[in-house]
């Protein structure tokens, strides 16, 4: 059984974020990220009418654009 507190540690931990809380992470505009979506360069999830971006995602994407600007 997990602990009250890992419990609390778990749920405090985000896992996807609006592309506008996306582009404020990366430190980048809005328009650059919704053209990376636009283009199928970073993943996201719709919910209804909510989209969403995972960090994993974000993670990935970014790592493909440092591997991509280092060749």
């Amino acid at each position: 059984m997990t602990n009250p507190t890992e419990l609390l540690t778990q749920a405090t931990q985000v896992i996807a974020v609006s592309p506008n809380e996306a582009a404020r992470l990366c430190s980048i505009g809005r328009t650059t990220l919704y053209a990376a979506l636009s283009a199928g360069e970073l993943k996201s999830i719709e919910i209804g009418t909510r989209r969403l971006i995972t960090i994993d995602a974000i993670k990935d994407w970014l790592r493909q654009n440092e591997q991509n600007s280092i060749n």
